[in-house]
């Protein structure tokens, strides 16, 4: 702080007010600095870039400059990305990190609901470079921001070549577990694009056009005329007795704005979702295959159809065709909206928002048992506008959201229900 004053202040203040950070209290205590340092710390970095640029140029780097390196001497690096409303891929990585040096291999995994991912460089110096130049960099435009790390890991054991893992060095690896190996045209059509991840800055990261960043999902390139390139879904095996295009449209409006839904005359189990566009309905189906909605396992593919049809003027297709082109309730109309960082996988921790002064916990977990689960947990945020509220299993917070989500609380004031990656 500028005066002892201010620090005293401070710490009389949030002695008695216990300041919260992402829900996490924070304590403040005086510290036996009388002032903080900052420049050995810039040196060090200035010391890295000069010694890795070095290196670029063929020089070798002089001996102070060896041991700063030393401190951080492993080539491979931990990555997070926060905030993934696209989705985010291997190759979408090696395409980023190999700027930086040669990428020997990348595995990728999920955990605490987090994309993540290990990669090694050939190079302890360009894991160094790379994450100087890319931590905390976006990969699109206000989303999927890189979080990254050294590991304590300094060679990666890769068995498989596929969409979750890749050794660079061994094309010869098997893709294991029935996972699709890449196609070659896939890895062609990147080495083309190149430029369009990172700009001539080094470090600064264009945003992909919606286009590109839907053929980076899951390692399909959408190429003209191409299957995978529309925003339609098939949704197979759903429970017939319970399943409406309202159901549908509410589920599937987590990840995007739903157009239009068509369940299927002659096969009433399944259904047509279109989305606005391709990412849309890429994100949709990550977080939503495999998971149980009405008590059964559903499956989400990319339709071959472009568009839903709707029924021809004047014929009654008993309600199983609803168009939500104009709907108020689409989550992501607004360019920019809160709604596209706050996108998270079904769990069974749901985030309430818009929620009326008056309603009080009780009433919530009456209404969330209710919709046939049962809360295990709730918590109010300071300003009792949001709260958190944990089922006791995903299926029963998907239903409760189904049901509850714009829920009209009075007043004409509609509940907003969405999954939280918190825990409570």
């Amino acid at each position: 702080m500028g005066t002892e004053e201010a620090a005293i202040t401070m710490v009389n203040y949030y002695t008695t007010v216990t300041p919260h950070i992402r829900n996490v209290p924070v304590f403040i205590q005086y510290s036996n600095h009388k002032e903080l340092k900052t420049d050995a710390g810039n040196q060090r970095t200035q010391a890295v870039l000069q010694a890795v640029s070095a290196v670029q140029s063929g020089g070798s780097p002089s001996s102070d400059v060896q041991e700063a390196l030393a401190a951080a001497s492993s080539p491979v690096l931990r990555i997070i990305i926060d905030n993934m409303f696209y989705p985010v891929t291997l190759d979408v990585l090696q395409q980023i990190f190999s700027k930086f040096g040669t990428v020997m291999k990348i595995i990728t995994f999920t955990k605490n609901n987090q994309f993540q991912a290990l990669l090694q460089f050939s190079d302890p110096v360009n894991a160094q470079q790379a994450k100087l130049a890319l931590d905390g960099q976006n990969i699109y435009n206000s989303c999927c921001t890189l979080r990254i790390d050294f590991s304590k890991l300094v060679n990666l054991n890769v068995k498989y070549n596929n969409d979750k893992s890749r050794d660079y060095t061994r094309p010869e690896l098997p893709a294991g577990d029935g996972q699709p190996s890449l196609d070659p045209t896939v890895a062609a059509a990147f080495s083309k694009d190149s430029s369009s991840l990172l700009g001539k800055i080094p470090g600064a990261l264009n945003p992909l056009s919606a286009a590109a960043a839907a053929a980076a999902a899951a390692g399909r390139v959408a190429l003209a005329g191409q299957t995978g390139s529309s925003g339609v879904l098939l949704v197979s095996n759903l429970n017939e007795e319970m399943v409406t295009p309202q159901s549908l449209f509410t589920l599937f409006g987590v990840y995007g704005d739903v157009q239009r839904v068509k369940i299927l005359y002659n096969k009433k189990d399944s259904a047509l979702i279109q989305m606005s566009d391709a990412n849309q309905a890429q994100l949709a189906m990550s977080h939503l295959n495999g998971q149980k909605m009405y008590g059964k396992i559903i499956r989400v593919t990319l339709s071959k159809h472009q568009t839903v049809a709707l029924p021809r003027d004047g014929l009654d297709d008993q309600g199983l065709t609803k168009d939500y082109a104009n709907s108020p309730l689409h989550r992501f109309k607004k360019p920019g909206s809160k709604n596209f960082q706050n996108i998270f996988p079904p769990s069974a921790t749901l985030h309430l928002s818009n929620i009326p002064q008056d309603v009080t916990e009780d009433d919530l977990r009456l209404l969330f048992s209710n919709a046939g689960g049962t809360v295990k947990a709730f918590k109010f945020f300071q300003d009792r506008k949001m709260a958190l509220i944990q089922m006791s299993t995903v299926e029963e917070a998907i239903q409760a959201l189904i049901d509850l989500h714009n829920y009209n609380m009075g007043g004409n004031q509609h509940l907003r229900v969405s999954f939280s990656k918190s825990t409570i």
